[in-house]
């Protein structure tokens, strides 16, 4: 049996956080969580059992540090990222944020920081993917022991077509559907893999691909499962790819001269991006996605989740995560 530990979970109220802490607790550990400031409900709708602590974004340094340094923790799970992507608040989100809650975790001794990063840090072509790379690169020059954790597509970000589906339109995809595949995982079960991390010796040190049941579903495998689901026929509406080239064209030109446009064309270049790359292991040396390599995890499927946001029992928690 694993000895209980006590484990903070930075990130803890977004929807993979909160899910971390409910693994946490369920595995018979204890849950310290990092959350901002709310005055009308300081725990966030966090379980009574976890132990809360509200931090300051404005002051996150030195009250992430003092919290470490309180809360006498063994294992550190940062689920931390940018809502956006955009290049500030990656670089402030993704790196620095991770990095003040890392220098904290070496001077308080913790024994274990597992970091969820991205599947797409593979082949970095946008901001958010460089500041991620970025700190993992630091987290592994640290005295601190790690785990990295780069996850395939989350089953809310490619959940946007719910409600489209459901009103009898159809499922837009980019060219024919097939230009790129993930293995998509719950937040539960990757919530579980953390948490997988701080029990088992053999995943430290390692940098972990996981994507969830297979197989690899492709744009086109998602929107026939959803038709099936709701029960219609499928129906498809291709958009062209050189679209999305044009307006991330577009929005670059005018970036040039208008620099609050900048941060739109770098959001276009992700869109442009998810539209036409593989969440799946990169194969280096045959230049290509790879499902089969491509590690997979956990019960729950994509069709499981499209039938739960269908019923109602779910609510859209993309916010800026959507990709359509």
């Amino acid at each position: 049996m694993t000895a209980a530990r006590r484990v903070l979970v930075a990130g803890a109220t977004g929807s993979i956080g909160r899910a971390v802490v409910d693994a946490v607790l369920r595995r018979g550990h204890h849950a310290v969580a990092l959350v901002r400031p709310d005055g009308a409900d300081s725990r966030r709708g966090l379980p009574e059992a976890c132990e809360v602590h509200p931090v300051d974004p404005e002051r996150w340094d030195a009250e992430v540090r003092d919290v470490v340094s309180r809360a006498s923790c063994t294992a550190v799970i940062s689920c931390i990222a940018s809502r956006t992507g955009a290049p500030d608040d990656a670089w402030a989100v993704d790196h620095r944020a991770n990095l003040d809650l890392l220098r904290a975790t070496e001077e308080a001794g913790v024994e274990h920081f597992v970091l969820l990063s991205a599947i797409c840090v593979q082949k970095p072509r946008l901001e958010f993917q460089h500041a991620k790379l970025a700190f993992e690169d630091a987290l592994r020059a640290s005295s601190v022991p790690w785990s990295i954790v780069r996850a395939t597509a989350f089953f809310k970000s490619i959940s946007g077509q719910v409600d489209r589906v459901k009103a009898g339109k159809p499922f837009l995809i980019f060219g024919d559907g097939r230009l790129n595949a993930c293995k998509p995982i719950a937040d539960e079960d990757l919530a579980d893999f953390l948490v997988d991390c701080i029990e088992r010796p053999e995943m430290r040190g390692r940098v972990l691909p996981i994507g969830g049941p297979g197989p690899a579903l492709t744009p086109r495998d998602q929107g026939e499962i959803l038709f099936d689901v709701v029960g219609r026929e499928p129906r498809f509406r291709s958009v062209p790819p050189v679209l999305l080239d044009l307006v991330v064209a577009v929005l670059a030109l005018v970036g040039r001269v208008v620099p609050r446009v900048r941060a739109k064309a770098e959001l276009a270049r992700i869109g442009r991006y998810y539209a036409t790359e593989s969440m799946l292991v990169w194969d280096d040396v045959g230049r290509r996605f790879d499902a089969d390599a491509t590690p997979e995890y956990g019960t729950r499927t994509l069709a499981d989740y499209y039938r739960r946001l269908v019923r109602g029992e779910l609510r859209d928690e993309r916010g800026d995560h959507a990709i359509l």
